[in-house]
């Protein structure tokens, strides 16, 4: 285990594990934090080249039920971000143990649930405050401690972390290079988006009417904002279907922010 201090010389991360993988480290770190008034875990892939000069960081939010372990340990996605250079982070999807009423009841409310919002309403608006948490903290927290450039962000997801991706890049106009995932979007003010969405066609939550693609891909014509839209024969909601596609989204934000 190691830690590292601020310049303050209080603790801000600690190291959970290390493992080199494709000639760079995937690491576990966890954090105090503020926003969620609770300790925080995140997954961070440092690329080779990030021991000599500072690499795009890309943000990847995961689905309902998901911690940091899921996108890196099952998506497969080291290789391609060691070619590209890319460092990606990949935060816990909720606060954990805030010992509030009911947050352990339901698997798509509270723990393992936060869906990239801040709540509004006690008892969960002191903890459950993951937007800011994702938007604010966390990109601080990694531009202080790993050699990433703060000018090259960007950020994608799957099931409830690409809504979550598209809620952060859709606020804030210009803080991310590209977008993966819906209302939103009809009143982006932003500069030009290049947003790319996988959808499995045997995906249960499709078929059960839970996802909306259509809804969204309609909101882009009406907006003008370039969108493709893939549907994949034979794939589910699964981590099957996001290791198989994984290395054309990571290519896919790559060339915007290695361009």
């Amino acid at each position: 285990m190691r830690l590292i201090f601020t310049n303050k010389g209080r603790m801000a991360l600690k190291e959970i594990s290390s493992n080199k993988c494709f000639e760079g480290l995937q690491k576990v770190f966890e954090h105090d934090s503020v926003e969620l008034s609770c300790k925080m875990k995140f997954g961070i892939y440092l690329p080779p080249k990030a021991e000599t000069e500072k690499c795009p960081a890309l943000y990847w939010l995961s689905g309902l039920t998901c911690t940091e372990q899921n996108f890196i340990s099952k998506a497969g996605y080291q290789q391609a971000a060691s070619e590209h250079g890319l460092i990606i982070i990949a935060p816990d999807t909720s606060p954990r143990g805030c010992n509030i009423k009911g947050e352990d009841e339901s698997w798509d409310f509270g723990t393992g649930a936060g869906f990239y919002v801040d709540a509004t309403e006690d008892p969960w608006k002191t903890n459950y405050r993951m937007y800011s948490y994702v938007t604010e903290e966390l990109p601080r927290l990694i531009n202080a401690n790993f050699p990433v450039d703060p000018q090259r962000m960007s950020i994608f997801g799957h099931s409830m972390g690409g809504h979550g991706a598209l809620i952060c890049a859709l606020k804030n106009p210009g803080k991310y290079k590209a977008y993966d995932a819906t209302h939103l979007v009809k009143s982006y003010p932003g500069s030009q988006l290049d947003i790319l969405i996988d959808q499995g066609r045997d995906d249960q939550f499709l078929t059960d009417g839970q996802l909306l693609p259509d809804n969204f891909i309609a909101a882009c014509t009406e907006k003008k904002v370039p969108v493709v839209f893939r549907l994949q024969e034979g794939y589910d909601h699964s981590y099957y279907f996001i290791a198989t596609f994984i290395t054309d989204h990571i290519r896919h934000h790559a060339k915007y922010l290695n361009a």
